[in-house]
C-alpha cells in the first residue's frame, strides 16, 4: 500500500508541476488536435480557395487536420467575432482578408484590431476591371471617356457594398472624378453574370473571374495592383492610366489575441514552409496570386496600413451620401 501511495503522490506532483509550467513549455506539444480555420465567405470563391490550399499544406506540416469552416456574413464580421471569442490556444484561426481592414469603418468588425493577433500573410493579388467580350470598351481610357460622354449612365458592379472590389470601384471614382452608378451583387460570380446579361457595363471582380477571362467570356480591361501580374501579363494596370491608383487583395492568418507567442511562431514557420512548396506556389500563380509571407509583425503592419487607406475611401463614401 505504501508503494501505491508513493506512486499516487508522485503522479499528483507531476500533474501539478505540468499545470504550472510556463506557456512556452506547454505550447511545445502544439498542435495536439485538429485546427479550425474560419473563412468569412462562401465556398468556391477566391478567399475560400486560397484557405483550402494553404490549409491542406499545413495539415501535412503540422501533423493535424486543418478544417476549413465557412462562416459567411457581414463581410467576414461573423467569422471574425467567432475567432475573437474563441480560446487563445491556436486551435481556432481566422483567414484575414481586406474585409478586416475595411470593416472597422463599416462597423462590422471593429473588434478585429483589438481581439485578433496577426500570424502571417499568405498571398496577394489583384482585382480585375472586366467588361463583356462584346463590349466596345477595351481600356481604362475607354471607361473614362464613356462615363464622361454620358454622365450618370455608366454602371459598375461589385460583389457587394463594403467588399474590397466595391471600395476599389469607389477609389476609381474618387481618382477620376466620374459619375458612375454602383450596383452591388451577392458575389463576384453574380456580378459577372449580370455583366454578361447587360445589366451593368463594368465589374470590379476578384480573381475567381480569371478562367472566364482566359476563356474569352469577359475581357480584362485592367488589374488594380500597382504592377502588372504574371497571371495576366498582357493586361495593363489601372495606374497606367490613373497614376497612383492601387488596390490589392490579400490573405493571411490571424489568431485570438492572447495566443501564446510560441504557438504563433509555430504557425508562422509552418505557413512559411508551406509557401515554399512549388506545387502550392504554382497553384496560387494559376489563380492569379503571389505567395507572400513574413513575420507576424509585418502582417500586422499591412493590416494597419490597409485600414488607414480604406478609412479615407469610406469617408469619401459617407460624404457623398
Amino acid at each position: 500500500m505504501m508503494i501505491e501511495r508513493r506512486h499516487f503522490l508522485q503522479m499528483v506532483a507531476t500533474t501539478s508541476l505540468a499545470a504550472g509550467l510556463p506557456s512556452d513549455v506547454r505550447a511545445q506539444a502544439y498542435p495536439a488536435a485538429a485546427i479550425r480555420l474560419l473563412v468569412g465567405f462562401p465556398p468556391g470563391n477566391a478567399p475560400d480557395t486560397v484557405a483550402r490550399l494553404i490549409g491542406n499544406q499545413l495539415s501535412g506540416l503540422l501533423g493535424q487536420s486543418v478544417v476549413i469552416e465557412n462562416r459567411a456574413g457581414a463581410a467576414s464580421g461573423i467569422a471574425t467575432r467567432l475567432v475573437a471569442s474563441a480560446p487563445p490556444d491556436g486551435y481556432t484561426l481566422l483567414q484575414v482578408t481586406p474585409a478586416n481592414a475595411i470593416n472597422p469603418e463599416f462597423g462590422g468588425g471593429g473588434l478585429f484590431a483589438r481581439d485578433i493577433a496577426p500570424v502571417a500573410s499568405v498571398a496577394n493579388g489583384p482585382m480585375v476591371l472586366v467588361v463583356a467580350a462584346a463590349s466596345p470598351v477595351r481600356s481604362v481610357a475607354d471607361v473614362i471617356a464613356q462615363a464622361r460622354s454620358k454622365p450618370d449612365a455608366m454602371t459598375i458592379g461589385s460583389p457587394g457594398t463594403g467588399s474590397t472590389p466595391y471600395l476599389a470601384a469607389v477609389l476609381f471614382k474618387m481618382m477620376t472624378d466620374l459619375n458612375i452608378t454602383h450596383v452591388p451583387f451577392s458575389g463576384s460570380a453574380d456580378a459577372v453574370n449580370e455583366l454578361l446579361g447587360g445589366r451593368v457595363q463594368v465589374v470590379v471582380a476578384d480573381m475567381s473571374a480569371i478562367e472566364l477571362i482566359r476563356a474569352g467570356t469577359v475581357r480584362a480591361v485592367a488589374v488594380t495592383t500597382a504592377k502588372r501580374q504574371k497571371a495576366l501579363p498582357d493586361v495593363p494596370t489601372v495606374a497606367e492610366t490613373v497614376p497612383g491608383y492601387e488596390a490589392s487583395t490579400w490573405y493571411g492568418i490571424g489568431a485570438p489575441r492572447g495566443t501564446p507567442p510560441q504557438v504563433i511562431e509555430r504557425l508562422n514557420a509552418a505557413i512559411k514552409s508551406a509557401l515554399s512548396n512549388q506545387s502550392l506556389t504554382e497553384r496560387l500563380n494559376v489563380l492569379g496570386f503571389e505567395p507572400d509571407t513574413g513575420p507576424p509583425s509585418a502582417f500586422g503592419r499591412l493590416v494597419e496600413e490597409e485600414t488607414a487607406k480604406w478609412a479615407k475611401v469610406t469617408k469619401f463614401v459617407e460624404a457623398k451620401r
